[in-house]
């Protein structure tokens, strides 16, 4: 359903740009009105929204290749506006309420996802590529991220799952430690990794 949606929404925006019946103010809805209506259709259907939301945005970059960065740019604002909206959600909802499931075995587990878990497979996976191994580790050490983990924690805790509480805290204590290492290392290894790629 996510896919056909995709398919009409595609056709039907080409039409608009052609004859002009968008204006630049209006472009930023369609790309979000596309999402969530795969998202929705998805859920309706008892699917996975978040799947379909992924597979419709794949769908409309490969079938919209010239119209795309028309309607992606101006899609930027309102992208930025949910992230903000997600994270408040993520401080109200789940900070204040998984605090009591933090422990030294959780605060563990959150250093390791941030470093060996996480850089190891990014190293790996760059394996062959003309980088330098301190350019590697830096790749390994800010990214991936995301907000699906907050979406998905909140999805948890929301299931009142069995051992939910830990999983949920165990996430929460990464994403706070995630939000405190890299918001204060992100300066200073971005200018010694420029300063040490300029050439001597």
């Amino acid at each position: 359903m996510g896919v056909g949606a995709t398919l009409a929404a595609t056709w039907l925006l080409r039409l608009c740009t052609r004859r002009g019946w968008i204006s630049e103010t209006w472009r930023q809805l369609p790309v979000v009105a596309l999402a969530l209506s795969c998202f929705a259709l998805a859920q309706l259907l008892g699917g996975s929204g978040f799947i379909a939301a992924f597979s419709g945005g794949l769908l409309f970059g490969a079938l919209a290749q010239q119209e795309k960065h028309t309607f992606l740019l101006p899609a930027e604002g309102s992208g930025d506006t949910l992230a903000l909206v997600t994270w408040v959600l993520f401080g109200a909802g789940l900070v204040g309420q998984t605090l009591g499931y933090f422990n030294w075995s959780v605060l563990l587990y959150a250093v390791l996802s941030l470093t060996l878990i996480r850089m190891l497979p990014v190293y790996l996976s760059l394996w062959g590529l003309p980088l330098q191994p301190r350019t590697k580790l830096f790749i390994g050490w800010f990214g991936p991220r995301g907000l699906a983990s907050i979406v998905f924690g909140i999805m948890v805790f929301s299931a009142d799952l069995p051992g939910g509480g830990i999983l949920t805290g165990t996430l929460v204590c990464t994403i706070l430690l995630s939000i405190l290492l890299h918001g204060l290392s992100a300066n200073p290894l971005v200018k010694a990794l420029t300063r040490a790629s300029r050439p001597s």
